[in-house]
């Protein structure tokens, strides 16, 4: 019997640093693949008809669920279905089935015991040596994972050292759009710690202002490249103008690489040029996303949060002592903001906003 192979791997979220336990498939079997050992296994069928009754079985598993049905399997799976998302009233109708309709699948547990009792595990090493960034922190605001082309950008790891007379070592700032820089301003470059005075590459619209960072370099003379790429994205600031006018112009935010914004900023009550935050959060008990402004601290002052389920206008509000009473927002694509929210960032995105009367 062969053994379940896994490898420890940092994960790079985490302070103290920590370390992911991940499988290691031996192998990924497809429908023919099934086929050929289950005719292997029982001769007078052939692969054809093997196949064919996979085909069928999972034909009659998906007509089930289509027709309102589960599929319960002795000592194996259950086929389920289940929703998710919130009823103002009784009354209201499901939201559309594409954001609240799921398909599970459950392992029964004496398929699960039995393999735990059967299976061995087998420890493979490490991956291969590379960059590891754990932290990006903008130096003049202090704030983490903020791309701010007026200061400077540390990053903090382990073998990020590079020989920057190398021109395929050093440092890279991408859009996820669009744009692309090579970094070349550097106040330090150490295997723990790189400070870069960003170059921040344009991007095709506004709003896109997020960024991927990656450090690439050699650990030997003649060793491979390797590149690490720090695992969450970078945001720069966005600047909202003519705040102080009846009706200044509108500036995309929590967007990311979409071509056209998420939320739009359409005006708001300002009394003086302030630079501030405003965040989206996934709250799965609401199944909404809660939108408030925040201080340039983190864990300081914020705002009210208002919960937001579909596209619309809505009035975000200030925090105690703030210049900026209130934000006017209109989302745009609540459903592309919310599954960036929770794909891509972990539940929480936030923006820089430099707010600007005149």
């Amino acid at each position: 019997m062969s053994t379940i192979q896994w490898r420890p791997e940092i994960n790079a979220m985490t302070t103290p640093q920590s370390y992911w336990i991940r499988f290691v498939p031996r192998e990924v079997l497809g429908t023919a693949d099934m086929a050929a050992r289950m005719a292997k296994a029982l001769p007078n069928y052939s692969e054809e008809e093997f196949r064919a009754f996979i085909d069928l079985h999972n034909q009659l598993i998906r007509d089930t669920l289509i027709n309102g049905g589960q599929v319960t399997e002795e000592n194996a799976f259950t086929y389920a279905l289940s929703f998710t998302g919130k009823l103002n009233s009784p009354d209201d109708p499901l939201p559309p089935l594409n954001e609240c309709l799921h398909v599970r699948v459950h392992a029964s547990q004496p398929l699960t015991e039995t393999v735990r009792q059967a299976a061995q595990t087998e420890r493979l090493p490490e991956e291969k040596k590379l960059p590891l960034i754990s932290t990006a922190q903008d130096t003049v605001f202090e704030l983490k994972d903020v791309l701010n082309p007026q200061g400077l950008l540390q990053l903090a790891g382990a073998d990020m050292a590079f020989d920057r007379s190398k021109a395929d070592e050093g440092c890279v700032i991408e859009g996820t759009k669009s744009g692309r820089a090579v970094q070349t301003r550097f106040g330090k470059v150490e295997a723990s710690e790189i400070i870069v005075m960003p170059d921040v590459p344009g991007q095709a619209h506004p709003w896109n202002n997020e960024y991927r960072i990656s450090v690439s370099t050699r650990y030997s003379e003649r060793g491979t490249l390797r590149t690490g790429i720090y695992s969450r994205m970078l945001r720069s600031p966005l600047t909202l103008t003519k705040m102080g006018h009846p009706n200044p112009p509108e500036v995309g935010i929590l967007s990311g690489k979409e071509e056209s914004a998420n939320v739009s900023v359409t005006g708001g009550s300002v009394a003086a040029d302030e630079t501030l935050r405003i965040q989206a959060v996934f709250d799965p008990r609401q199944d909404a996303l809660l939108l408030s402004l925040l201080d340039m601290k983190e864990e300081g002052r914020t705002g009210a949060a208002v919960a937001v389920t579909a596209n619309g206008a809505l009035t975000v509000q200030g925090f105690s002592g703030s210049a900026v009473s209130s934000l006017n927002i209109r989302v745009n694509s609540y459903a592309a903001l919310k599954a960036m929210c929770r794909n891509d960032y972990g539940g929480r995105v936030v923006d820089v906003l430099k707010v600007v009367v005149a």
